[in-house]
């Protein structure tokens, strides 16, 4: 069950030991600790079931207009299970619910990594369209794919 996660050493603890259990998408320690530390201050949703956290997700605003899916991983024995588009839902749903227009995430373009080819592939499918890949941002061989939704009020 997607809940709003209001302790904010809750909100931490959950994103570092979700994001510490995915290796292939966030191997660097001090970005687990940046994310960890960072959510703290942010709206977070996780799928908890008994003491276990299968997945989360945190909403970070860029503008008036705009927020960011900050943060967001499910851990890999439920991938495919549908935690992932319930967490973009309640994403969605705060979104619309504060009168913004655009959700936007970033990721790795396409064609570098096999893991990040299906995470790309899982943001499309719920809608988010390529806005621009700004290849200097995380480095040549991580070039950041941007992606932005429209989100009808």
């Amino acid at each position: 069950m997607i809940q709003s996660i209001n302790d904010k050493d809750q909100k931490e603890s959950i994103c570092r030991d979700t994001l510490t259990a995915l290796p292939e998408w966030f191997e660097i320690p001090e970005s687990i600790e940046d994310y960890a530390y960072n959510v703290r201050n942010m709206p977070l949703w996780a799928d908890v079931e008994g003491d276990e956290c299968c997945g989360f997700a945190a909403l970070r605003e860029t503008s008036p207009y705009a927020v960011e899916v900050y943060v967001m991983g499910v851990k890999k024995q439920y991938h495919r299970c549908g935690i992932g588009t319930l967490l973009l839902d309640e994403l969605c749903r705060y979104a619309r619910a504060h009168g913004y227009e655009y959700i936007h995430v970033k990721t790795v373009e396409s064609g570098y990594y096999d893991d990040y080819d299906k995470t790309n592939d899982f943001y499309r499918s719920y809608g988010f369209r390529e806005l621009e890949c700004l290849k200097a941002l995380w480095g040549e061989e991580n070039p950041c794919q941007l992606y932005v939704m429209a989100i009808n009020n």
